[in-house]
């Protein structure tokens, strides 16, 4: 083998080399970390929950009352035994109450390992795969008694403003937390 050849081999060799150093390093930068939200419409607006916390998409049914409860508690339902505490998010997030139509759904999610809480919503869209990067904190500009102090971050998917949900401060800002005695 000529010089030249040699030359030429070795350059080739050191091309292939650095393309897979590019090719590893850009693998690894790109590594990114999804998570699934499941989306739903309340007032027209695009909410979502972490999709693990969702037991199960139930249409609307009949809810029994709870006298003596707070506005934004609809009442309970049985589910397969099970009592279910119903809330209506459109007044958790004071908005105006709507009628019940055939999109109305009823999220039960699971809440704290024990508890089980359903979420009255006018509808369910999809579940997404939003990437953790492409979530922004959540707007600091709200009051206290606003439904902005749920939100855990809002993000873009599919030029749709989602507002990401935050279920434990949700659901702990109105349910008292039991302290267990000893």
């Amino acid at each position: 083998m000529s010089m030249n050849g040699a030359a030429a081999q070795l350059e080739m060799m050191q091309k292939s080399k650095s393309k897979n150093k590019s090719v590893k390093s850009r693998a690894v930068q790109e590594e990114i970390i999804f998570n699934q939200w499941a989306t739903f419409k309340v007032n027209n607006e695009l909410f979502a929950i972490d999709v693990m916390q969702v037991k199960e998409v139930l249409r609307y049914s009949e809810i029994t009352p709870v006298p003596g409860s707070s506005s934004y508690i609809r009442g309970i339902i049985n589910l397969r035994g099970n009592v279910v505490t119903v809330l209506d998010t459109r007044l958790l997030f004071s908005l105006d109450p709507r009628e019940t139509d055939d999109d109305t759904r009823i999220i039960v999610v699971e809440y704290n390992e024990q508890e089980v809480v359903g979420m009255v919503v006018d509808s369910v869209d999809e579940v997404v795969n939003i990437p953790q990067n492409d979530i922004e904190r959540a707007p600091s500009v709200a009051t206290e008694d606003s439904d902005r102090r749920f939100v855990q971050g809002v993000s873009y998917y599919e030029s749709n403003l989602i507002i990401l949900l935050d279920l434990a401060k949700m659901l702990g800002s109105i349910t008292p937390i039991i302290e267990e005695t000893h």
